[in-house]
């Protein structure tokens, strides 16, 4: 469904702080600038065991003017949105570009990008959940926690909702002018079950991911997540989960549901190939990559089957927008193509800096601010693993398994500042034997390289097991920005990779 932009939003001067902000940086020898009015709410509210514990709703509302003046960025910000404000706040940003000049050693220039002049868009969803009382959303979330909780195993239930309206206006010296409007909403219900006998717990999550979509998501009303088969399951999969046997360290064939498999693509793949990091210049938070620029077109990332691209267009995905912070169209392209590293994520600035290396003079429009207080920074793309053509089901890659086990659902991870080395858990393990399940396993954790890791991928599911997965919360940056991100990948099979013990890893002296 297609829906306006938010009336009080347009209703703010957007078109006078540009021109105020604008017309003076010309005038004080900018060669690029840029101004971005964004409004960003966000409400979360927390209930545990039925009980309302938080509902906390926000607004974060200004302006910021970025220049390029003789190479050299300056940036400030402001919320008082006037005119007079704009203007000075457009000489507070020349004058930080001086001031940064000396530190400077490469000019800065910026990849050309046709100019969009007084273009909108508006992300897809029905229903607003900003228009929704908060009466009936905590009903709503009441109701699943008591569904959740019905199940004599669970203890005890958690359950929480994130919702984000996010408004961006854009508008540049070239000419470019944009209007932007974006949804996102995260449903979360987790359960707690506890074995007093044998001294340990369990929780387990729904599945349903983050997602670019309205409140038809967080009731189920557009079909995509069947909530009471969902809260209903949560019971009996943690009473089984107690009881289930310790995995016994090894070596497995891995089959890995998209809904875990999202996360290691996030984290050896996505940050991997964000370009700032594999040239150094991000190295503060969370690290550079080993996936560096020499090994363009080189670089075995995985086995023939790895086809991964980049993209800023998949409907309801949570990287997707109309255009960035940079004022760049959205774009798909490919970042490992049958194996090889064939393309990095990149901004304006990026792009032309290594367009020989990139064979690219373009920008594929990733850079973001999470607010009107920080300047863009390249951010990631919706990154994903493409299903075979006419690829085999689920069952059917577990089928193909004697020894291996089913892995259901992200939880924790580790990786090193190389994206190189790394570990995930999951929510929920299935033992594989003889091409079928076998009963549920605890305590179990994956670890490869990832090369390795990716290149032992020896199956993949058709696009009927294709499924998004992502966070709201992705860090980078110093001061440090969140970013939303989505993965979409299907089912795949990994052979011989190394499973550990959690419980026994745990309590080694």
């Amino acid at each position: 469904m297609t829906h306006p932009i938010a009336a009080e939003f347009l209703e703010l001067p957007l078109r006078a702080l540009a021109d105020a902000a604008l017309t003076r940086a010309g005038e004080l020898g900018a060669e690029h600038a840029d101004l971005r009015v964004e409004r960003v709410r966000t409400q979360s509210i927390a209930l545990r065991d039925t009980r309302l514990v938080g509902n906390h709703e926000s607004e974060d509302l200004g302006f910021a003017v970025r220049v390029l003046r003789n190479g050299v960025w300056g940036f400030a910000s402001a919320v008082a949105l006037d005119t007079t404000q704009a203007a000075q706040v457009a000489e507070r940003a020349i004058g930080m570009a001086r001031v940064a000049a000396p530190m400077t050693s490469e000019r800065v220039e910026l990849a050309t990008e046709p100019v969009y002049s007084d273009h909108t868009w508006v992300s897809d969803y029905e229903v607003d959940p900003f228009m929704v009382s908060d009466e009936d959303k905590i009903a709503l979330l009441t109701a699943y926690s008591e569904r959740a909780g019905g199940s004599s195993a669970v203890s005890h239930v958690t359950t929480e909702l994130t919702q984000v309206l996010e408004n961006t206006f854009y508008a540049d010296l070239a000419g470019t002018m944009t209007t932007q409007q974006r949804i996102r909403s995260e449903p979360v219900v987790e359960a707690l079950a506890v074995d007093e006998n044998a001294g340990h717990a369990e929780t387990m999550r729904t599945l349903a991911a983050p997602a670019a979509r309205g409140w038809e998501y967080v009731t189920g009303q557009d079909g995509l997540v069947d909530w009471s088969a969902e809260l209903d399951s949560l019971g009996p999969l943690l009473a089984e989960k107690l009881q289930a046997p310790s995995v016994e360290p090894g070596t497995y064939d891995l089959v890995i549901d998209p809904s875990n498999l999202w996360l290691t693509i996030h984290e050896s793949v996505g940050h991997a190939t964000e370009l700032d990091r594999a040239l150094g210049y991000e190295a503060n938070y969370a690290g550079t990559s080993f996936a560096t620029v020499d090994q363009l077109g080189s670089l075995r990332y995985g086995s023939p089957l790895m086809h991964v691209t980049g993209d800023r267009e998949t409907p309801h995905a949570l990287s997707t927008i109309g255009y960035d912070d940079d004022g760049v169209a959205a774009q798909t392209w490919d970042i490992v193509r049958e194996g090889r590293l064939v393309g990095y994520q990149l901004d304006r600035a990026m792009a032309h800096r290594l367009a020989d290396s990139l064979g690219t003079s373009r920008s594929n429009g990733c850079a973001f601010a999470d607010s009107p207080g920080h300047i863009p920074m390249q951010r990631m793309a919706n990154v994903s693993l493409q299903p075979a053509t006419q690829g085999p089901s689920t069952p059917e890659l577990i089928a193909h398994v004697d020894d291996g086990i089913y892995i259901v659902g992200d939880k924790s991870w580790s990786i090193d500042m190389q994206r190189y080395n790394f570990q995930f858990t999951g929510q929920r393990f299935y033992r594989i034997k003889n091409g079928a399940l076998a009963g549920q396993l605890r305590d179990v954790a994956y670890q490869a390289t990832t090369t390795d890791f990716w290149g032992s991928l020896r199956g993949l599911g058709g696009s009927q097991t294709y499924h998004l997965g992502g966070a709201l919360n992705c860090g980078k940056g110093q001061p440090g920005q969140i970013a939303p991100v989505s993965h979409g990948c299907p089912s795949a099979l990994f052979e011989n990779i190394r499973v550990l013990n959690t419980d026994q890893e745990g309590n080694q002296p």
